[in-house]
C-alpha cells in the first residue's frame, strides 16, 4: 500500500487488546474518512489517521470485545478491515511497508545511504570534543556523538560535564556543521538536551523508562533509541511505541549488544537483530560495534558485519587518544583506526548497494 506515514492523533499504548486498521479506498472522500473515524469513537475505541501515497488508513486501538468491527467493512470509502498482529502497531511494517527515512541536517538515516555517528563516550574538553569533531566530518561522518550526562552504575564515578559538555558540543556543530548526538537521562532533562542536541539518545539503562520515553516522544527531534541490555526484540519495538505513541515519529533503533553469559566481550552482539528487526519494522537500524564489544580490535570486524547484515548506520566511538580517555578508552578507536574503518565499510556499503 506504500504509507507514507503522518499520525493525527497520538494515543498511549494499551495492553491485552486486539488491533486493526481501517484501509481507505483510494477514491474515499474526506467525508468518508471522518464518517468512519467517528464511527469508531463511538464504539469506545480510539484511533490515528495514516496519510499514505494512495490510501488512508485508521489505526484502531481499544478492547473491542463484543464490538462488530466487520459493520464497518461496509461503510463508504473502506477498502477492507485488517487485523494488526504485532503488539506494537505504529513501529510495524504491517502498518507502514515503506521505510522510514530521517533527516539529520542534510544527511538521512535510513534510506541508501549508510549513516555514521562518532564522537568520543563522554565530553572531557572543548580542545578534545572540536578536535574529534573535526577529523570524523573529515573522514565522512553525519553526525557527532558524545555524553554529556553520563549514566554510571558506581555515583562516585565521572558522570559528565553535564551542560557545560552541551555548550561544547554546540561548540563542535557550528565549527563542523556535524548534528549532535547526546544522551538524555531523565524526562526533566529533556527540554534541556533537546536545546542543545540534533538528536535524542535513550541508553540502554533508560529503554524502558516510559516516563522519559514519553517526553521525548513529546519534543520534535530525533530519538535514537538503544536496546536494553537484556531486552527482547519485542520489548524494544514496544520502546519504540512509546515514543512513536507519543507525536514523535523520528525514532532510530540501536542494536547494542544483550547481556549473555558469554564474558569474553563486554556484551553479545546480535547482529541477527538487524535483518530481523528490518523484516518488523519500517524503523531505521544502526549498530553500536564499541559498547557491544568493549574492545578496541572488535570494533572494525563488527562495523564491516554491520553493515553487511543491512544495518543503516554505524555509533562508534572514536578518541583523539583512547589510552587517557575518562571513560571506556577500551572500546575507543583511534583518528588512524576510524579513518580506516571507513574506508572498509564504505567499500562493504558498495558491494551491497549503498553508499557512505
Amino acid at each position: 500500500m506504500g504509507f507514507g506515514v503522518f499520525f493525527v492523533r497520538p494515543i498511549g499504548l494499551v495492553a491485552g487488546v486486539k488491533r486493526m486498521i481501517v484501509v481507505m479506498k483510494p477514491e474515499a472522500k474526506d467525508k468518508d474518512l471522518q464518517h468512519v473515524v467517528d464511527k469508531i469513537e463511538a464504539l469506545g475505541l480510539k484511533t490515528m489517521v495514516a496519510y499514505g501515497t494512495n490510501r488512508r488508513v485508521v489505526c484502531c486501538l481499544g478492547d473491542k470485545r463484543g464490538v462488530d468491527m466487520d459493520t464497518l467493512a461496509t461503510a463508504p470509502g473502506v477498502e477492507a478491515v485488517v487485523p494488526v498482529l504485532a503488539p506494537y502497531k505504529i513501529a510495524s511494517r504491517e502498518i507502514k511497508p515503506d521505510r522510514t527515512v530521517i533527516p539529520i541536517d542534510g544527511h538521512s538515516i535510513g534510506g541508501t545511504r549508510v549513516g555514521v555517528i562518532a564522537g568520543p563516550c563522554t565530553v572531557e574538553s572543548r580542545e578534545q570534543i572540536l578536535e574529534t569533531a573535526h577529523f570524523v566530518k573529515e573522514h565522512g561522518a553525519v553526525a557527532l556523538r558524545g555524553g554529556a550526562f553520563k549514566p554510571r552504575t558506581s555515583p562516585y564515578s565521572f558522570q559528565g560535564l553535564r551542560e557545560k559538555g552541551l555548550e561544547y558540543l554546540a561548540l563542535a556543530r557550528e565549527a563542523t556543521g556535524l548534528s549532535v548526538v547526546t544522551e538524555v537521562m531523565s524526562p526533566e532533562q529533556a527540554p534541556l538536551v533537546a536545546g542543545y542536541a540534533d538528536v535524542l539518545q535513550i541508553g540502554t539503562r533508560n529503554m524502558q523508562n516510559f516516563a522519559l520515553l514519553e517526553a521525548v516522544g513529546a519534543t520534535d527531534k530525533p530519538v535514537l533509541l538503544k536496546r536494553g541490555m537484556s531486552a527482547s526484540i519485542n520489548e524494544f519495538l514496544l520502546a519504540a511505541e512509546y515514543i512513536l505513541s507519543n507525536g514523535n515519529q523520528q525514532v532510530i533503533l540501536c542494536e547494542r549488544g544483550i547481556r549473555t553469559f558469554e564474558d569474553h566481550t563486554r556484551f553479545t552482539l546480535s547482529l541477527s537483530a538487524v535483518p530481523a528487526l528490518k523484516q518488523l519494522t519500517h524503523l531505521p537500524v544502526v549498530v553500536d560495534p564499541s559498547h557491544s564489544t568493549g574492545k578496541q580490535d572488535l570494533v572494525l570486524p563488527m562495523a564491516r558485519a554491520a553493515i553487511a547484515a543491512g544495518a543503516d548506520g554505524l555509533l562508534v566511538e572514536v578518541h583523539p587518544n583512547p589510552e587517557e580517555a575518562i571513560l571506556d578508552g577500551a572500546q575507543s578507536i583511534t583518528f588512524p583506526q576510524y579513518a580506516e574503518m571507513m574506508r572498509q565499510v564504505k567499500a562493504i556499503a558498495q558491494a551491497i548497494g549503498r553508499d557512505i
